[in-house]
Parts: C-alpha cells; sequence; structure tokens
C-alpha cells in the first residue's frame, strides 16, 4: 500500500488538503440541527398522544405522517453528516464497529449521491402524501391548498424521481465504464 504523508507534500498541497478540514464546522452544525429535529420530534409526538383521544383519524395520520418526516429528515442528515465526512474529511475508522451502518463500508460520493436522492423522494412523497390526505377541502374558501398548489407539488415530486432516475444511471454508466476499463489494464 502507497502511502504520502503530509509532511512530504509541499505547502499548497498540505494546504489545499488541509482545507477539508474546514467542513468540519459544517458537520458539527447538522449535528445540532438534528438535535432541533430531535426536539421538533418529542414536541409532535406528544401533542399527538396529549390528544389522541380527541383527534380525528385523519388528523391522526396526518400527525403520524409528520412524525415520519421528521425521521426521515433526520435519516437524511445522519446520512449527509457520516457519509459526507467520511468521504470529504475523514476516516472515521469504524471497521469491527457492532454498529457500523451496511452503507457505510462502500461510502463514495456517487453511493452518498444515489442515497441522498431517494431519502429526497421519500420526503417528498411524505409530503404529497400529507397533501393528499388533508386535500378535502380543495376548493372552498378556507382550504390551505389551491389546484396549482397541488399540482406544482406533483410536478416537483415527479422532477425529484426523475432527478434519482437520471443520477443512478449515470451513476451506473459510470461504474460500468471504470469496471471495463479496470478490465482492460
Amino acid at each position: 500500500m502507497n502511502t504520502i504523508k503530509t509532511s512530504t507534500l509541499n505547502p499548497i498541497s498540505r494546504l489545499i488538503f488541509s482545507s477539508r478540514w474546514m467542513q468540519l464546522p459544517l458537520y458539527l452544525g447538522l449535528i445540532l440541527a438534528q438535535g432541533v429535529y430531535v426536539i421538533l420530534f418529542i414536541k409532535e409526538l406528544f401533542h399527538l398522544i396529549e390528544g389522541a383521544t380527541n383527534l380525528s383519524e385523519q388528523l391522526i395520520m396526518l400527525a403520524v405522517l409528520g412524525l415520519i418526516d421528521v425521521v426521515m429528515i433526520s435519516n437524511l442528515l445522519v446520512m449527509v453528516i457520516v457519509g459526507g465526512y467520511e468521504t470529504f474529511v475523514s476516516r472515521l475508522n469504524l471497521q469491527g464497529h457492532p454498529d457500523l451502518p451496511e452503507w457505510l463500508s462502500h461510502v463514495n460520493a456517487s453511493v452518498l449521491k444515489v442515497k441522498l436522492a431517494m431519502a429526497i423522494i421519500g420526503i417528498s412523497s411524505i409530503h404529497l402524501l400529507k397533501t393528499f390526505i388533508a386535500i378535502g377541502s380543495l376548493g372552498s374558501a378556507n382550504s390551505a391548498f389551491t389546484e396549482a398548489g397541488v399540482m406544482w407539488q406533483t410536478i416537483i415530486h415527479m422532477v425529484f424521481i426523475l432527478s434519482a432516475i437520471g443520477i443512478a444511471y449515470t451513476d451506473k454508466l459510470m461504474s460500468e465504464a471504470l469496471r471495463v476499463s479496470g478490465k482492460e489494464h
């Protein structure tokens, strides 16, 4: 294994390579943001439990979907924090750890992009489902939704899906090209 010590790099190379550590405060900020989502989850769960006997089934379903949404956003944050740090800043050296996520063993920028795209689609799906459940008052004066708003939300969701398909297809083409070029050398 050919390892390069940073002390043997010229000063410009060392500075450029060390600049990756400037991302550390960004990842720490995302950890704090995840803490905010934990607080939001607890608050929303408390409201759900408190109103469980008074809420309609539709409102309970919307509240549960809201909780799922918070969990999915939190999962997205974990993927970005752990996967991004591991890919762009420094290795976490978690080999052999019993809680090591399966996906982290083969994380790279391409895998992270596809996983993030799929998480965004999941979050968008929850929002769209919440809209479809709450849409009963569409057209009335007190409705929180408009036909145009629902249409745009659906279009944006479809764009997310098409983007994820495009990212996955591009990743597949790149993987195949690397595999073929690796066999030729």
